[in-house]
């Protein structure tokens, strides 16, 4: 299940901007946070793929949701302009962000390419 952050825990567990210009991700699993609010259409249709990919893949990708209504520092921080915007964390290296609804396969296809390092066939 994803985890809701607030700005203290995605400092702990994710990025501490408030310490550090450059990047350095606290995490012990690479890692997706989405960034959503609940008034928006398109978040309510990526919300339940996030939770069927984090069951799946438990235990070797970190989801994360951060309520941009609720923090708004986070959302200015990571020049949140349209949500859902989704920030994939690699475990080594910077992260990268895309905006909008993708479909499960595109989302698996990211993950697997950018965070655990498998191509596929």
């Amino acid at each position: 299940m994803a985890i809701e952050l607030t700005k203290e825990t995605f400092i702990e567990k994710v990025f501490d901007y408030e310490k550090n210009t450059e990047w350095k991700f606290s995490g012990e699993l690479p890692a997706v946070v989405d960034f959503w609010a609940p008034w928006c259409a398109p978040c309510r249709m990526v919300a339940p793929i996030i939770e069927e990919l984090s069951e799946e893949m438990k235990g070797k990708i970190d989801f994360y949701k951060v309520n941009t209504d609720n923090e708004q520092e986070l959302s200015a921080v990571f020049g949140i302009r349209s949500i859902p915007s989704l920030l994939f964390i690699p475990k080594e290296g910077q992260p990268m962000m895309a905006a909008g609804a993708l479909p499960k396969n595109e989302l698996q296809r990211i993950i697997n390419d950018n965070l655990l390092n498998v191509k596929a066939n």
